[in-house]
């Protein structure tokens, strides 16, 4: 049975549009056409030494495998890149994926040639060019920290894990509203995912926000799951209105709390900024340094 989109701009049960909507920002899986071909060249090589013989048939299968977990350490790499990219502080991955499966790609085409009847030497140079290759493709993997300057990294790494058990929580909240069925629940949920994701944001960017906003990315986060896998269960069988009025109800107070406490903490954190303004002014006047109360006014390019 065919669904109604629901949206920014797409009316409601009243047919009047939904105004007010925050935006969305599709989350787009950075693994792309060309990562995923990097698991043809497995397959082609395994069928293509079925009729090697049994010396040929094991080369074969292992540099299959090589390939494919080449393949697959790609994939990771790339998502973690992406996510790496998309923040503001983060720290560079602790296995360099992109890299290794650069090598294992290499080594699993050295492999491939040598099922072949080829010999070393060619094998080697074989290898070494999909190496380059794969790197020139793909790039690298970052390799620094970014944004990690004068932060507690014990503080990072709680904020982090309290980060990643968060994002746990709503990946469950997205799989439970599917089994509803209602396309409009969903948009709806992806709306609240939105502004939550905008607090473990400043989370982490600010790891000191952590113990103030633990109520929220814990019991407040548990409870809108466990709601919506309940309203999943109830609308699935009985496609009840009421319980859907009742669990949009509920987002709608969740997804202005979460948005409050956001905002409190960006106030909280420009309240810091200037303390440290003024007493950094203050030592600076008592060692004979003057500096001018507002700063002075732009002038316009004539």
């Amino acid at each position: 049975m065919a669904q109604r989109f629901g949206g920014k701009f797409s009316p409601d049960k009243n047919g009047s549009p939904q105004t007010g909507a925050p935006a969305l920002r599709p989350r787009v899986d950075p693994v792309g056409a060309r990562a995923n071909l990097m698991f043809a060249p497995a397959a082609i090589v395994l069928f293509t030494s079925l009729a090697s013989g049994a010396a040929g048939l094991a080369l074969g299968a292992s540099s299959a495998a090589i390939l494919a977990l080449s393949a697959w350490l790609l994939r990771d790499g790339l998502r973690a890149e992406a996510a790496y990219n998309e923040r503001k502080v983060a720290r560079r991955p602790g296995i360099p994926r992109k890299l290794f499966s650069s090598v294992l790609a290499g080594a699993g085409i050295a492999l491939a040639s040598l099922s072949g009847d080829g010999g070393l030497i060619a094998a080697a140079l074989y290898g070494a060019v999909t190496t380059g290759l794969h790197m020139m493709s793909f790039g690298f993997d970052p390799m620094r920290d970014k944004g990690m300057e004068g932060i507690d990294t014990f503080q990072q790494d709680r904020a982090r894990r309290t980060v990643d058990k968060a994002e746990g929580l709503l990946a469950q909240m997205a799989d439970a509203i599917r089994r509803a069925g209602d396309r409009r629940a969903e948009a709806r949920v992806e709306r609240f995912q939105a502004t939550v994701r905008d607090m473990l944001r400043t989370i982490e960017e600010d790891p000191r926000d952590l113990t103030s906003a633990r109520r929220y990315t814990g019991v407040y986060l548990m409870g809108a799951r466990d709601a919506t896998i309940k309203f999943a269960d109830i609308y699935a069988r009985s496609g009840d209105d009421a319980a859907r009025t009742k669990y949009m109800a509920l987002l709608d107070d969740l997804e202005a709390n979460f948005a409050a406490k956001t905002q409190t903490l960006l106030q909280d954190d420009q309240g810091d900024l200037a303390i440290e303004i003024s007493v950094l002014r203050d030592r600076l006047e008592r060692e004979g340094v003057a500096l001018p109360q507002t700063p002075p006014p732009l002038q316009e390019d004539r």
